[in-house]
């Protein structure tokens, strides 16, 4: 579908049009939060060209690209994992949590949800998700939290530099494995431990510099990592019906700020 099928001229609207759009908008965001998770298939990878352990407090950083997938395991139920996105060919583009949250109408980032960067492109795709819960307003754990001992703030850094980045390089980050409830006063509380035997699976939908620090979330009442993460690293390009390409209409638009930077 073009852009021209679906979307207005937004520069037409009068107030009461832009306002009437916003309902709308937010409406369906509704209905679609109320619905059930889809569920995606868990296809078998390609062979898998890495398949890694990192142990509690220990971190990666890689390379990504498009199209590549990759699961995260969370076997023994660690309490959190950062993870931070860049574009591989241009890291001024980096994961954007607030249009991540923003943009889909949810903080429940799950199956059929994307990551956006700070361009309005999609970084990643949610192709798979057990539901463990990921957070991406919070963040990991920082300095002050483990005095002298591994923390994500400082992990996501040392990954990054591995990549000649700074500190101003970095964002707020996405938590994985980090199931939050709010209580009648808007406070956020930790409500894990997330379960054991969490995974989740991303699809690169552009090449991507991927920083992943298995250190807790920072309400976490265990501030160490507990247990070992696992991923796994092959190749997928997406169906003609991928259930991310087209389950919102915001995603649609990210795609088609993405795509055509691929097909030059």
């Amino acid at each position: 579908m073009s852009r021209d099928a679906q979307s207005p001229d937004l520069d037409s609207l009068t107030p009461a049009q832009y306002r009437a759009r916003y309902e709308a908008l937010q409406a369906k965001a509704r209905e679609r939060a109320a619905a059930p998770v889809p569920e995606a298939e868990l296809t078998p990878l390609s062979t898998p060209w890495k398949t890694e352990s990192i142990p509690p407090g220990g971190y990666v950083a890689l390379k990504l690209r498009r199209f590549d997938v990759i699961r995260i395991h969370n076997p023994q139920a660690t309490p959190g994992a950062a993870l931070f996105l860049w574009n591989a060919d241009d890291v001024s583009e980096r994961y954007n949590a607030g249009d991540t949250v923003k943009v889909q109408w949810t903080t429940v980032l799950t199956t059929g949800r994307v990551l956006f960067s700070d361009m309005g492109r999609v970084l990643a795709s949610i192709t798979a998700d057990t539901g463990a819960g990921h957070d991406s307003i919070i963040g990991p754990n920082s300095p002050a939290q483990m005095p002298g001992g591994r923390n994500g703030r400082d992990n996501l850094r040392l990954a990054a530099a591995k990549f000649g980045m700074t500190r101003r390089d970095l964002g707020p980050a996405i938590s994985l494995f980090s199931p939050l409830r709010m209580d009648e006063g808007g406070r956020l509380h930790f409500s894990g431990p997330p379960p054991a035997g969490g995974m989740i699976e991303l699809r690169a939908e552009q090449n991507l510099i991927l920083a992943l620090s298995n250190t807790p979330h920072a309400l976490s009442p265990i501030q160490e990592a507990t247990g070992t993460l696992i991923i796994e690293i092959g190749h997928r390009p997406p169906a003609a019906n991928d259930l991310c390409r087209r389950f919102t209409e915001e995603a649609v638009r990210g795609f088609e700020n993405t795509d055509p930077e691929y097909a030059r």
